[in-house]
């Protein structure tokens, strides 16, 4: 079922409202970061499974903050995971995986070249591609997703050593946004996975 725009640009606001998971990771020592990823995760599963599931406190609370911007309703019994989920095992995940700055960047990446996709392509979106999604979204992700990566490797002054493969990274996580489901995989963990994956090669072998 589809969300309003309204809902919608909601839902992308707590999406751009994530990145201080990006600067979390750079700022934070690698074994606390991932300690801190992983309880938000479980908090996250307990509060969607007690909310498919009527309860009266967490589940409650949870319905009120993002009951409306779920795209699947929930009927009683039904445990729905939302894309906070994926969100939070991505970021867990790039931090055991990679290096801090690969890590954030491609945190970044995600949170921006996502939230453009959506509400370019919903409002905007007239060139149909597959899926149902359009090639002004597609182009948007690159474009956000590019700009959030290029901001966090010149703070760190590592644009020039990484721009191209970073450029690369994106485009490849945008096509696994586009192809999503084909890949039967949640963007929100494929795209930080996939910067991750070029980045993390560059910096070995380039």
């Amino acid at each position: 079922m589809e969300i309003t725009y309204i809902e919608e640009i909601k839902r992308k606001l707590v999406h751009l409202s994530s990145l201080w998971m990006a600067a979390a990771t750079l700022l934070l020592p690698r074994n606390w970061s991932c300690l801190l990823f992983l309880l938000l995760l479980l908090l996250t599963l307990v509060s969607e499974h007690d909310y498919a599931n009527g309860g009266r406190y967490l589940g409650k609370l949870y319905g009120k903050i993002f009951g409306k911007m779920l795209r699947d309703k929930v009927k009683p019994g039904q445990w729905i995971v939302s894309g906070g989920a994926p969100v939070l095992a991505a970021a867990l995940l790039v931090n055991v995986l990679f290096p801090p700055f690969i890590a954030a960047s491609s945190l970044a990446v995600m949170l921006t070249g996502d939230a453009a996709a959506a509400l370019v392509g919903r409002k905007f979106g007239r060139h149909k591609t597959v899926n149902g999604k359009s090639w002004e979204g597609f182009a948007s992700f690159i474009l956000a997703g590019f700009c959030a990566l290029s901001i966090v490797l010149s703070i760190l002054g590592l644009f020039y050593a990484f721009w191209f493969w970073g450029l690369i990274g994106v485009i490849l996580a945008a096509v696994a946004e586009l192809f999503q489901k084909q890949l039967k995989v949640d963007d929100n963990f494929s795209i930080p996975l996939c910067v991750g994956a070029v980045l993390y090669l560059a910096f070995r072998f380039f």
